[in-house]
């Protein structure tokens, strides 16, 4: 597999977060003043489904499986590297922008962490990591923290944890298929 992570050191928690937890998916246990979410979906078994699901995630495939449009500071997923996203259709896509705080340097583990920026419209972090288990199963793994950022997303209150359930699913059954070509025939 190429080395698609890095030293693992956390981005710096320079100017432009939009919340000051800045890290915590990482450290745990993620802050009480937010809303939490892990969604845990298994992708499939053996070194090629991780491998393949790994570089997914990483280079941002998983996301613009979606239909999700990414622009990325840089081809794969480091600290630091600006993300903007954008979701929805037509005049009615948002552009949310985050930055990617750390990437796990394990052989079992690839992903990374990112936090939203100044002029999303949630605040806080997501992490999206894929794990290989010793029994060989494949997981993917979304664990978030979150609370409204802007006028909207407060007016749309319980709606909204919803919503982030539902694209992680979503991501999720992208990242199955993405990682379905690696399956052993």
């Amino acid at each position: 597999m190429t080395r698609l992570l890095n030293t693992g050191r956390p981005a710096p928690a320079g100017p432009g977060f939009n919340y000051p937890d800045v890290g915590a998916t990482r450290r745990r246990p993620l802050p009480a003043a937010y809303h939490h979410l892990h969604h845990r979906t298994r992708i499939g078994y053996g070194r090629a489904v991780f491998e393949a699901a790994g570089a997914a995630v990483c280079g941002f495939a998983m996301h613009r499986a979606t239909g999700a449009i990414v622009r990325a500071g840089a081809r794969t997923a480091r600290p630091g590297t600006r993300v903007d996203i954008g979701l929805g259709f037509g005049p009615m896509r948002i552009t949310v922008p985050c930055r990617v705080l750390w990437t796990p340097q394990e052989p079992d583990l690839a992903g990374f962490a990112y936090g939203t920026l100044t002029g999303h419209p949630e605040a806080g972090e997501e992490s999206f990591l894929v794990r290989l288990d010793g029994d060989g199963a494949v997981w993917f793994e979304v664990t978030a923290f979150s609370r409204p950022g802007v006028w909207y997303t407060r007016l749309a209150g319980p709606v909204v944890p919803v919503l982030q359930k539902a694209y992680a699913r979503m991501l999720g059954r992208a990242l199955r298929k993405l990682a379905g070509a690696a399956r052993p025939a």
